[in-house]
């Protein structure tokens, strides 16, 4: 992941994806660890490459070669090449539906608590979600119909997947800076002695 992101917020979107597929495996998986840490890191790794390749001609193609490279198994790079709707793959397994489910969505939730004065997903509900959905000035570059259809195909209502992901969201708030902490800063001491 660090090899080819050097991007701090694409970084955290890794891992906020990572955390809701976490949790998307426990519902929607066997249950199983083994399946949770599969889960988990086709959610990291999903967007690997798109730093380097953003470009819908590339990514997640130049991805999908390297992981082959490197070993990874056709599920793991299957479930990736399926969270590109432009990709051609289609999206048939539970983790597959997950993973399109999620990406949007993580990265949309994630933007939203970063407006909040808090800058907490504490402040983050399905209503504040719902709210700036309509706003299409807000996080322009965030699909919403991908958002609408990846909790369709999933098979959920939308407000229980917008609430899940938060839920699943929030054991990693501090990695993903959405904590409050950074809202809390303390101001700058004055440098001058009286």
């Amino acid at each position: 992941m660090t090899e080819f992101t050097q991007s701090e917020s694409l970084r955290k979107h890794a891992l906020a994806v990572e955390a809701c597929m976490r949790a998307c495996s426990r519902k929607y998986g066997d249950g199983s660890p083994e399946a949770e840490e599969l889960w988990s890191v086709v959610g990291l790794i999903h967007d690997f490459d798109y730093e380097q390749w953003p470009s819908a001609e590339e990514h997640p193609y130049k991805g999908n070669e390297i992981l082959k490279e490197r070993g990874y198994s056709d599920e793991i790079r299957r479930a990736i090449m399926s969270h590109a709707e432009y990709s051609g793959v289609s999206r048939d397994t539970a983790m597959e539906k997950a993973l399109f489910a999620c990406d949007e969505l993580a990265g949309f939730i994630t933007a939203v608590a970063l407006i909040k004065p808090s800058k907490s997903l504490a402040e983050v509900d399905v209503k504040s979600v719902r709210k700036r959905m309509k706003d299409k000035a807000f996080a322009r570059k965030v699909n919403r119909d991908d958002i609408i259809n990846g909790a369709k195909d999933l098979g959920v209502d939308l407000d229980e997947h917008i609430a899940f992901c938060i839920e699943a969201l929030k054991p990693v708030a501090k990695e993903l800076g959405l904590d409050g902490s950074a809202a809390q800063a303390p101001p700058e001491r004055n440098s001058v002695q009286a």
